[in-house]
């Protein structure tokens, strides 16, 4: 066997094993999975932003929102923080999610505009590598899109198995079933 044809059957079994994972991947049982990982980093990344602003003291992000200029800081702040900690609750259990969806992209985009904009799209600025370690910049507007990319995945797909949205689904057309069924003719 030649060098080239043996080259070309490695390329053929590797396009084989390519197409096979992809396959695999791409079926139902498999991909029915994908919106997990989603929820659990999106619920958890919530969550664990608004119970950090709330152990902090709510005084303290109601004086960055005054210092950045937005309308009744103190209002917001509390709509934010209920926010980040109910809509992480939530999501993490797939419960509610298009409905949770809309403050949750609301904080998200406001963030942006107000925060992260001015700092450019990347999330990871490496300003120095010391002997106490690397120092980073402030971060940009990369990250709240992948929350806000997340947030419409699951949107648009659904939020996958063991969600409280499906035993809900499930709730609400048993109650349809029985709500539209014919009285019987006597």
């Amino acid at each position: 066997m030649t060098r080239n044809s043996l080259l070309a059957k490695t390329i053929s079994r590797g396009n084989e094993l390519i197409c096979a994972m992809f396959a695999i991947t791409q079926s139902a049982p498999i991909a029915r999975w994908a919106p997990i990982p989603l929820r659990l980093i999106v619920g958890y990344g919530f969550a664990e932003h608004g119970f950090a602003k709330l152990l902090r003291g709510s005084d303290n992000f109601t004086a960055l929102l005054h210092a950045l200029g937005l309308p009744m800081p103190a209002l917001f702040a509390w709509v934010t923080i209920v926010t980040e900690i109910a809509g992480g609750i939530l999501m993490l259990l797939g419960a509610l999610v298009p409905l949770i969806s809309i403050p949750m992209a609301i904080v998200l985009l406001v963030a942006i505009v107000t925060v992260h904009w001015s700092y450019g799209f990347s999330s990871i600025k490496l300003q120095a590598i010391t002997p106490h370690g690397a120092h980073f910049g402030e971060p940009g507007y990369e990250t709240d899109l992948l929350y806000l990319a997340c947030i419409v995945a699951l949107v648009l797909g659904g939020a996958g198995p063991f969600a409280v949205d499906n035993w809900l689904r499930r709730c609400i057309a048993a109650r349809d079933r029985t709500h539209h069924r014919k009285p019987e003719s006597e």
